[in-house]
């Protein structure tokens, strides 16, 4: 066998099993949401089942559901352009900083990312109250931000100090503003940086359960994460297929996004870390 078979049958037993590993949660959600709920626990109808789509109904027709994707889509766009408001200037303002100074900064910004949630939603709770904003999509997308600029700040500055001084200078030469250079030249440059932000700011929102329980109250204004489990789960009984499709459904795209975008999503993370 030449270096190269071996090479190639080195890297199909390494990203076969990973592959597996990876897939198989998607394919159990896709096969127990068109299990009937009643065969669910039964150990003979694991594989042999009666498919149905009586779950997708139930989800649609039965549930919110459909109102729960859109308060997640609505919550997760807003934020995404409040982080993405904040976050570009600020990080394009603070990349310039060496030394200890620009260090310091950089951590403790990112340092603020990582107060847990458990401690805050005490003091936000406040926030919110005085503010008249129980119970509304409002105060979530007042309160993310709260994790997401802080983050998308330091991931910018990182990638931002990576964008050669150079092709500024010859913009502002050929007669751009500062803010000319920032968007024709600076920001198509760091293009992977700001999919990442976006990327990573939508996941994290999507995925936040702490708040949005905290903050929001009727089944109505509730996102995907709070209304599955509330309303899937009475006491001690799981309706397993409907959890499993209402799961499936958002993941996939989300999935499909990230494989679209990896290679940028990679460039993002990695883009400032050799300076």
């Amino acid at each position: 066998m030449t270096g190269a078979r071996r090479h190639k049958a080195f890297s199909y037993a390494v990203t076969i099993p990973f592959v597996i590993l990876l897939g198989f949660p998607f394919f159990w959600m896709a096969v127990t949401s068109f299990k009937p709920e009643a065969q669910v626990y039964d150990p003979t109808k694991v594989w042999t089942f009666q498919p149905t789509l009586a779950n997708y109904g139930f989800l649609f027709h039965q549930t919110d559901y459909l109102r729960w994707l859109r308060n997640s889509c609505f919550v997760g766009l807003m934020v995404v352009l409040i982080t993405l408001a904040v976050a570009l200037p600020a990080g394009y303002a603070l990349a310039p900083l060496s030394g200890r100074v620009g260090r310091t900064m950089g951590v403790g910004i990112f340092l603020t990312y990582l107060v847990p949630p458990t401690l805050l939603f005490l003091p936000l709770s406040r926030v919110i109250s005085k503010l008249n904003l129980e119970d509304r999509l409002w105060a979530l997308i007042l309160v993310y931000p709260s994790f997401t600029i802080p983050f998308a700040v330091w991931l910018l500055m990182g990638f931002f100090k990576s964008v050669p001084q150079e092709l500024e200078d010859a913009a502002l030469m050929d007669g751009c503003s500062r803010f000319g250079a920032l968007v024709r030249v600076v920001l198509p440059v760091s293009l992977p940086g700001i999919l990442t932000v976006v990327i990573f700011t939508f996941s994290l929102v999507i995925n936040e359960f702490v708040y949005a329980i905290t903050f929001i109250s009727s089944a109505t204004n509730r996102t995907v994460t709070v209304g599955v489990p509330t309303d899937l789960i009475r006491g001690d009984l799981f309706n397993w297929p409907g959890i499993m499709a209402a799961i499936l459904i958002p993941s996939i795209p989300l999935a499909l996004v990230y494989n679209a975008f990896l290679n940028r999503f990679i460039t993002g993370f990695t883009g400032g870390a050799f300076r």
